[in-house]
């Protein structure tokens, strides 16, 4: 039987009481200081779960569920099991009062934990390994995340999607996240656009981000002062690059440290002062790069050859990738070093 012929066969799902009760009723407040903020239209919380795609007999990890907003419109597109991760101790009796209302159909865990520390795999334990370049794992990361940390989070998946660790080690799991509205378009922003920064760049790198709609912050309580993104993020089959993510992370974030400069300038504070004009000129000459380009104006493949031209240098000059421009003077990078001119002859920056 087809898994979705079985779940027609399921027996309905019990009422379950609204967010706005479970609110009264546990006198629940969001924290201004956690950049809480309560979704309490279901028609909303379906839709942000209808973006994020298939669910049914499919495994759901979700990120900071509050009150049970969202959670609610996840069981009812009944998946297999459902992860809770809720840092906030208040929200226990609600989520509790989900899980046990729907124990016959969802299988769901609650773990009281930081989602910024909590290893995501554990979400998964057990599940089989989908082969990365076939068809995506049946795995989704959901969640309204709080401002004051969706960036954050956002480069550490990243991280994880370009090392296949954590919960994309089954295989290319996505994820259905809401950002400030601001944020959301940065990720999804081509060459040339306004937003285009270094989390454009970052995302389109191992995924492709879409932004899906937009939210009125006046569908939240409290009201926030931006509009809401819901962004869905799913890993590529062949990421654009091999190089290791935290030194193109770097690279990227010298690149767009001074936007309405020209990108030599902040690429440049990737070396000491005494070498800096030389080795600079070198970068862009590997990269086949015009220095007098902005930031914004560079693709995904562009800044992907600084990237590698830097690897190339820092392979031959180890010591320039400790080089930190903001540090003191007192701590900055040791007296400079080249290496002996008999073992670098012939080598190619």
């Amino acid at each position: 039987m087809s898994l979705s012929l079985a779940a027609k066969n399921l027996p309905r799902l019990p009422p379950l009481p609204t967010i706005r009760d479970l609110v009264k009723l546990y006198r629940l407040q969001a924290i201004k200081q956690l950049s809480q903020n309560f979704l309490m239209d279901e028609r909303l919380t379906d839709k942000i779960v209808r973006a994020a795609g298939r669910l049914e007999g499919r495994h759901v990890l979700e990120v900071g569920p509050g009150p049970g907003g969202i959670t609610r419109s996840i069981i009812r597109k009944r998946p297999q099991t459902l992860h809770l991760v809720e840092k906030d101790a208040r929200f226990m009796p609600t989520l509790e009062l989900l899980q046990e209302s729907c124990r016959s159909h969802v299988d769901v865990t609650i773990v009281r934990d930081d989602i910024l520390k909590y290893p995501t795999e554990m979400a998964f334990a057990g599940l089989e390994q989908t082969p990365w370049d076939g068809i995506r794992a049946p795995i989704h990361l959901i969640g309204n995340l709080p401002f004051a940390i969706s960036t954050r989070l956002l480069i550490n998946w990243l991280k994880d999607v370009s090392l296949r660790r954590g919960a994309w080690d089954f295989g290319r799991a996505s994820m259905t996240l809401t950002f400030q509205k601001e944020v959301g378009e940065r990720i999804v922003a081509p060459i040339l656009d306004a937003q285009r920064c270094r989390l454009s760049v970052m995302s389109q790198i191992w995924t492709i981000p879409h932004l899906k709609f937009i939210i009125p912050g006046t569908a939240f309580v409290p009201q926030p002062d931006v509009d809401v993104a819901v962004v869905t993020i799913i890993p590529l089959k062949i990421p654009k690059t091999q190089l290791p993510f935290d030194l193109v992370e770097k690279v990227v974030r010298y690149i767009f440290s001074m936007r309405q400069k020209y990108v030599r300038r902040g690429i440049s504070n990737l070396f000491p002062e005494d070498v800096r004009e030389e080795f600079t000129e070198k970068l862009f000459q590997e990269a086949d790069l015009d220095p007098t380009l902005r930031s914004f104006q560079l693709s995904v493949e562009e800044c992907l050859r600084l990237a590698d031209a830097y690897s190339k240098i820092i392979e031959i000059y180890p010591k320039i990738d400790e080089f930190n421009y903001r540090a003191p003077k007192s701590q900055r990078f040791p007296l400079f070093q080249a290496p002996d001119p008999v073992e670098a002859e012939g080598t190619e920056v």
